[in-house]
């Protein structure tokens, strides 16, 4: 029985050792889940083979002397001062029309022709006061004459002066008004026919960007443009500028504008007017450029960015721009920690000239950034399934 007892109280009391030692070195429970493994750093190298490596450039960052700049964001604008809005000098009927908006003319090419019995009232005139100022010569010459040989009076004579006097000053204002009309007097003195068209020519060279006009339409001499003629060679952008940098900026002062349509493209320009009012709401004030548009590119309503270049100079360290990329609202840059190893690192810039950023903080002088091959690092990163 005692035996019985025994056998009993052994195996009673092994589940209890069992169940003691399970707070020491025990395996855990079945189902439990393993402890998680620590994210790797964003700031992990990454590693590139010799194919890769082939493809990154970088540059060895260096502090310079940099001019300071200030941004200012504004719209393209025709220049006012190389526009031309066709007017007509005289009522009349438009013919052969034949441009549209959009077409480039040459300083001098006829735009269109005007028939108009005003014109033929003009060079009807002229021809007129043309006869009666030859006749009054005449009719003076003759009575010079007679007066000298004293078979004249001295009141014929004076009558005879002041007749050729107004017979010119007849020819004068009419030799005006052909010339307004852009006739050549001297042409028509020899004609048999008095014409009645003029042409209408243009005063500057340009591209058509307005027409209110069709053919056979009659026009009157009043003030509404039947065309606009535009040299875009040279366009203006107004921009707003903030009332604390009104004293760093002086006309003259060289610039540079950037575009949406054209991000990779720098047009040279020049700070030409400083707006005299300031808006008591923004607190800027308006400056205007003058900007070089070669090949046309600048078209008017474009949005743009100009930096314009203090005169002040400051040391700093600059990056180019296309080695710095955003990510959730930061930036970044790649920096060469060996021969192909890369790693991110989060920076702050501030614009600069150019193509490129000044830094301000994450990068130091010495470092090697990657300038070309981003996107080739960004999309290795992405695909590592450690990150």
């Amino acid at each position: 029985m005692s035996r019985l007892r025994l056998s009993g109280l052994v195996a009673l009391t092994v589940p209890i050792a069992i169940a003691c030692g399970a707070s020491g070195s025990a395996p855990a429970a079945a189902g439990s889940a393993p402890a998680p493994a620590s994210a790797p750093s964003r700031d992990a190298a990454v590693r590139l083979d010799e194919s890769q490596r082939a493809q990154i450039a970088v540059e060895v960052l260096s502090t310079q002397p940099i001019d300071d700049v200030i941004h200012a964001t504004g719209t393209v604008e025709f220049n006012a001062d190389r526009m031309a809005r066709i007017l007509s000098p005289v009522s009349g009927q438009v013919q052969s029309l034949r441009l549209n908006v959009g077409d480039t003319v040459r300083q001098g090419d006829t735009l269109f022709v005007l028939s108009s019995r005003e014109v033929a009232a003009a060079v009807a005139e002229h021809l007129a006061a043309q006869k009666d100022l030859d006749l009054s010569e005449k009719t003076f010459a003759m009575t010079q004459d007679l007066f000298d040989h004293q078979a004249a009076s001295r009141i014929s004579l004076q009558q005879s002066e002041n007749d050729l006097a107004k017979a010119r000053a007849k020819v004068a204002q009419s030799e005006e008004v052909l010339r307004v009309l852009g006739f050549d007097e001297r042409a028509l003195r020899n004609s048999a026919v008095v014409p009645s068209q003029m042409a209408i020519r243009a005063p500057i060279g340009g591209i058509v960007t307005e027409r209110s006009i069709t053919n056979g339409q009659f026009v009157g001499s009043d003030s509404t443009p039947l065309m606009t003629i535009a040299d875009l060679s040279t366009v203006w952008v107004q921009a707003d500028i903030f009332e604390r940098d009104i004293h760093s900026i002086a006309a003259g002062q060289k610039a540079d504008v950037t575009t949406a349509a054209y991000p990779e493209d720098h047009f040279g320009a020049q700070v030409a007017r400083i707006g005299t009012v300031v808006d008591p709401q923004t607190r800027t004030a308006k400056m205007r450029f003058v900007v070089a548009n070669p090949g046309l590119r600048l078209k008017p309503g474009m949005f743009t960015e100009a930096t314009v270049q203090l005169r002040q100079s400051i040391t700093g360290l600059t990056a180019p721009a296309k080695a710095i990329f955003v990510e959730n609202g930061k930036s970044y840059a790649y920096v060469q920690g060996g021969t192909s190893q890369f790693s991110r690192r989060e920076v702050s810039t501030v614009a600069g000239s150019g193509n490129r950023v000044r830094v301000t903080s994450g990068l130091a002088a010495g470092e090697r950034v990657v300038t070309d091959g981003v996107l080739l690092l960004r999309s290795l990163e992405t695909d590592d399934p450690g990150r």
